[in-house]
């Protein structure tokens, strides 16, 4: 999510995850690595191995390299890095080095604000925009091959109740494909404050998705949005809360999330901590400001020089009984700010 002011909380004046806009200059490049996952541990269940900044202020194509908003692992085994100003890199699972770039478009040729990215068995992209918001299917060149309906409660106002640059962030498949799931990064009008829908859709014939399910998560702070969510093997999901105080810095943390047992609210027009609702069952992993900083810098004030606007997640692998897990910023195209991969580990 690109905000371009600030937003007030209603209970601490806290700012909502924002970034600035202004184009920096080139920084230095840096990567750390430790073999140990105790002297790395941020917390019982995660622990970091190293980051890389190799990609920060770099170009490919002609094509600024950032404004990463979304990873995913492509059939190849390449990762696929969705920026927010419609272009999809494919970038080496190992070195990280773009190897292609494709554009991206509406229907009328017009730029997205992608935020979601999952890739379906058949290679093709799922894609979500969150100015309308919308999630399309598109080919590995670019085309539109689908687009997805959205309930109209989460459309943005006037034409739903949801806002503008805070709907359709986080975006995964669930285990068989053929379930679809999309968070919204921060609550529609009516719904109680921290209260954030998820949405689902399930696959019918000819590979198409219609409406389904709808669940209700709960967020640890009213400035803290969802910008991304990740389906485990069983169902249950890995998601991140982030959220950005003026001086301060970044608040990142991951949870596990279980929507198994929570209610669907599809049905329900204002979500209002009503008791009968069910939500959204979580565990905090990790806060990321608890990681060690492995010599990392920062730009501006951070709780950890280690953090910054972290945006998008994928599961690479496992190894040794943890999921690999990696993160990655959103720099804005901000000098102030870094495209930055975190390599974790995460007990389950």
């Amino acid at each position: 999510m690109r905000l371009r002011t600030v937003l007030a909380t209603a209970t601490a004046g806290l700012a909502a995850a924002t970034c600035l806009t202004a184009a920096g200059p080139a920084s230095a490049s840096s990567s750390r690595t430790s073999n140990s996952l105790t002297t790395n541990a941020c917390s019982p269940s995660v622990s970091i191995d190293r980051f890389s900044d190799a990609l920060d202020k770099t170009t490919y194509d002609g094509t600024f390299v950032g404004n990463f908003s979304a990873l995913a692992v492509d059939k190849d085994g390449s990762l696929a890095a969705l920026e927010d100003r419609s272009s999809l890199f494919s970038l080496d699972a190992k070195t990280l080095q773009p190897k292609a770039v494709v554009p991206l478009a509406d229907e009328n040729g017009a730029a997205l604000d992608s935020e979601g990215l999952a890739i379906d068995g058949d290679g093709t992209r799922l894609i979500t925009s969150e100015t309308e918001p919308s999630i399309r299917r598109y080919s590995t060149d670019g085309k539109i091959l689908d687009r997805l309906p959205v309930p109209s409660s989460l459309l943005v106002a006037p034409a739903g109740r949801a806002v503008s640059n805070q709907t359709f962030e986080g975006l995964t498949l669930l285990p068989g494909g053929r379930t679809l799931l999309a968070s919204m990064e921060y609550p529609i009008a009516g719904d109680t404050s921290g209260a954030v829908r998820f949405q689902t859709w399930t696959r019918t014939r000819g590979d198409h998705f219609e409406l389904a399910a709808q669940y209700a998560y709960k967020t640890d702070a009213a400035f803290l949005g969802v910008p991304e969510v990740q389906a485990l093997p069983d169902g249950r999901l890995l998601v991140l809360e982030r959220g950005f105080t003026s001086g301060v810095g970044n608040t990142v943390r991951l949870y596990l999330a279980d929507p198994r047992r929570a209610t669907d609210t599809s049905k329900i027009d204002a979500l209002t901590g009503q008791p009968g609702v069910r939500l959204v069952k979580k565990t905090l992993l990790a806060d990321i400001a608890d990681c060690p900083s492995l010599g990392a810098t920062a730009k501006q004030p951070q709780p950890n020089p280690l953090l910054d606007n972290i945006e998008g997640m994928v599961i690479t692998g496992r190894d040794k009984g943890r999921l690999k897990v990696l993160l990655v910023s959103d720099d804005n195209q901000n000098a102030v700010q870094t495209t930055r991969f975190y390599y974790l580990r995460v007990r389950v």
